[in-house]
């Protein structure tokens, strides 16, 4: 092929040429070959051959879709943002260069990029059109040359109502006439306040609904999954009367309306006749997202409670944010990154900041939460860097942030359901302290008098015994002596588990004082029973405790009787049994006594009864 070229310049096809430039050098007449043979020599020598500048070619390809530009069109960008399709047109000494995949054109305010396409002939049987793959850009025209010389334009951007544009969708979407027959020209006119690195490709009408519904399964995934967070949220707020519930509702409704605007879908459906919001959409509501999540998480971490003084930074970080967001309202489009994303970074780095300080404080649910925002910062941030022009817009900055948040999404709020139910827990305990013990869990003296008062009562309408026991701890002074003050605190409540480990699930048992616990053995319930039980008791809690010296046991004396007993109530009950446990000699080998039958006492002293009432 390349002899074919060399030696028959003239034999090129009409194809090969692009509108106001040829692909291969001026053709020669056959008399100057060799002085073109030489050129090329040189040229080829000199590493600058034309195979090695060879620009691909544009083919539109229903089978290969989409169809990227690459390098086969030109771009110049206006320094004075005055020049007319005409104007470029007619302009000969433009400096042109051929555009590049993946490349990110300088372009801020008061400039326009150019872009000179000349299509060569395609089957028009489908109808094509022009992506500009960025739905923040301000302005995107079309001019198509006609039959009379005119150049048509075709305008779409944030800066006009997706109402009128020629095509409404997400991004910038412009038809394209295709021709069969001869080369179309075309000029595209692209304006922002920022660099332009949007992918500029050619798409058909069934390869553009083929992606279309890719984009809005994915999207209406993403937006059931929020909105259901959402809903689930405000609801657990409301019947919870739990705050951070409230500011997560918020925070997701504005971020569901941020990947809204930045996706395109909130000028295409939410607000299609206000483009001065739809340009404002990708900063402002980022802002006040950013805002609202400081308040979340000072929410979450109880960062009230824990620290007013952080407290007041994170309200203070939310007004910073909420500020801010007005400001982009009224500076100027090319100081809006810059204003942007240094109060976003700061807002972000005081959050994971907030949450690493909560979990260094022993925050059980801190962890999980930073985990959270791990997926979300990592997309925020290569979204910041497509809107500081550092990386080109693709696929991770158009999409990456929902993605990192459908997996925010379930981890917040599987860590706000376990919150809440600790918190509900705590409640549970904090209203329960007047009849639970809250070292062992247990309930305390006036609810075991109440329900021995109910048991007995059972016990007499069913006609069938029951047992009540005192259980005293005799060894606790020996213990504090031996194995320290920490033992001697942890004794009881590893008798207290030790009961729990005796008792049925119909039983109770009681902690009626620092060393004293109370059990309640439901019936029927034999002599011979009871008469087991306590020794077994007894041996459960000689037993060695796990971490603690083979010899820090606990020694036990139980004190127990089968009710009900005529003659006698619940506090009259009680008291024996104490006295019971009083008269037992200090040296005495015996642990178990039970007040009746041989054991019952021969005489019953009220004087000391009352003294032992009082004190039980």
């Amino acid at each position: 092929m390349f002899f074919y070229y060399l030696f028959y310049p003239t034999g090129l096809s009409a194809g090969t040429h692009r509108a106001g430039r040829s692909r291969v050098p001026s053709r020669h007449s056959v008399g100057q070959r060799p002085g073109w043979l030489l050129a090329l020599l040189c040229a080829w020598l000199l590493g600058l051959g034309a195979s090695a500048q060879a620009r691909t070619v544009l083919d539109l390809d229903t089978r290969t879709q989409p169809v990227a530009l690459k390098d086969w069109g030109d771009y110049w960008i206006d320094s004075t943002g005055q020049f007319t399709a005409a104007q470029v047109a007619g302009t000969k000494d433009i400096p042109w260069k051929p555009t590049r995949e993946q490349a990110i054109y300088p372009v801020t305010t008061g400039t326009t990029l150019w872009v000179r396409i000349s299509v060569p002939p395609a089957p028009d049987d489908e109808r094509w059109y022009l992506e500009v793959l960025d739905p923040s850009v301000n302005r995107a025209s079309l001019y198509t040359l006609d039959s009379a010389g005119h150049w048509n334009e075709q305008r779409a951007g944030d800066l006009t109502a997706v109402n009128r544009w020629p095509v409404p969708h997400r991004h910038p979407l412009l038809p394209m006439a295709v021709s069969a027959e001869v080369p179309t020209s075309y000029l595209l006119r692209l304006e922002n306040a920022h660099a332009v690195s949007a992918p500029l490709r050619f798409v058909s009408d069934g390869q553009l609904n083929h992606s279309e519904q890719r984009v809005s399964l994915m999207l209406g995934i993403f937006f059931g999954l929020a909105g259901l967070a959402a809903v689930v949220s405000l609801l657990s707020a409301v019947s919870l009367r739990d705050t951070a519930y409230g500011w997560y509702a918020l925070c997701v409704t504005l971020l569901s309306l941020t990947q809204a605007g930045m996706t395109g879908l909130g000028g295409l459906h939410l607000w299609p006749d206000w483009p001065r919001f739809n340009d404002l959409s990708a900063s402002v509501l980022p802002m006040l997202t950013a805002s609202v999540s400081m308040l979340f998480i000072s929410a979450a971490v109880a960062l009230p409670e824990r620290s007013m003084r952080l407290h007041r930074l994170m309200q203070g970080a939310a007004v910073l944010g909420l500020v801010v967001a007005a400001a982009l309202t009224l500076v100027h489009d090319a100081l809006r990154p810059e204003l942007f994303v240094p109060t976003i970074v700061l807002l972000q780095l005081t959050g994971v900041l907030v949450i690493a300080w909560a979990w260094q404080r022993g925050d059980r649910f801190a962890p999980w939460l930073l985990l959270s925002y791990v997926p979300v910062l990592l997309a925020a941030g290569w979204s910041l860097a497509g809107s500081s022009d550092l990386v080109p817009t693709g696929l991770l900055t158009l999409h990456g942030l929902q993605l990192g948040v459908a997996v925010h999404l379930p981890i917040v709020m599987m860590v706000l359901m376990l919150r809440s139910q600790h918190r509900r827990e705590n409640i549970r305990r904090i209203h329960g302290l007047d009849r639970v013990d809250p070292a062992t869990g247990l309930i305390n003296e006036h609810v075991f008098g109440e329900r021995l008062v109910r048991m007995m009562a059972r016990s007499g309408r069913l006609r069938h015994e029951s047992a009540v026991m005192l259980i005293d701890i005799v060894n606790a002074e020996l213990i504090q002596r031996d194995f320290g003050r920490k033992a001697a605190d942890e004794l009881p409540l590893r008798v207290a588990e030790r009961l729990l480990s005796t008792a049925r699930e119909i039983d109770t048992a009681a902690r009626i004082s620092e060393h004293r616990f109370g059990m309640l053995v439901e019936g029927p319930f034999s002599a011979e029973d009871a008469a087991a039980l306590g020794p077994r008791i007894v041996a459960r809690c000689l037993m060695p405790f796990p971490g603690l010296h083979i010899d820090c046991v606990a020694q036990v004396r139980i004190a127990y009787t089968l009710v009900p007993r005529q003659g006698l109530d619940a506090q009259e009950l009680l008291a024996q049994l104490d006295d019971c446990l009083e008269d037992a000699p200090l040296q005495s080998k015996r642990a178990v006594f039970v007040l009746g039958g041989n054991e019952r006492l021969a005489a019953f002293r009220p004087a000391r009864r009352s003294s032992r009432r009082a004190r039980v």
